[in-house]
């Protein structure tokens, strides 16, 4: 899958569209206003942009994701340990627990995702 890159915005948008999926362009106009304001021209223009994007799909006036919200989080957070740690998931995690104690609850979901994925 490409290297999709999306602004704060454009994330939070997108967000919607999984959160009601499938939608009409028309509830997303009416959403949109009501979440940051937006015309109708500038919800089409987002849907367009990130339909290009290769996330949604846009058929008749229903929006319709291509790539699940948890595909498209997983990718991003495969792409910022690649780009930012070499690709290093211990130099990840080394750094991310530099910033504070893990509680039991997380080390024992965290140990069970290593044993999880070990098994794959």
């Amino acid at each position: 899958m490409a290297d999709i890159q999306l602004g704060v915005i454009e994330s939070r948008f997108a967000d919607i569209i999984w959160e009601h999926e499938p939608v009409t362009s028309t509830e997303l106009v009416k959403l949109a206003d009501s979440e940051f304001g937006w015309k109708r021209t500038t919800t089409h223009t987002v849907i367009k942009r990130l339909c290009e994007k290769g996330l949604f799909v846009n058929e008749k006036g229903t929006v319709t994701a291509l790539v699940s919200r948890e595909q498209f989080y997983s990718m991003q957070s495969r792409q910022f340990v690649e780009h930012s740690f070499g690709g290093s998931l211990p130099a990840f995690f080394a750094a991310f627990t530099k910033g504070g104690a893990l509680s039991a609850d997380e080390a024992a979901v965290i140990r069970r995702l290593i044993d999880e994925a070990e098994d794959k």
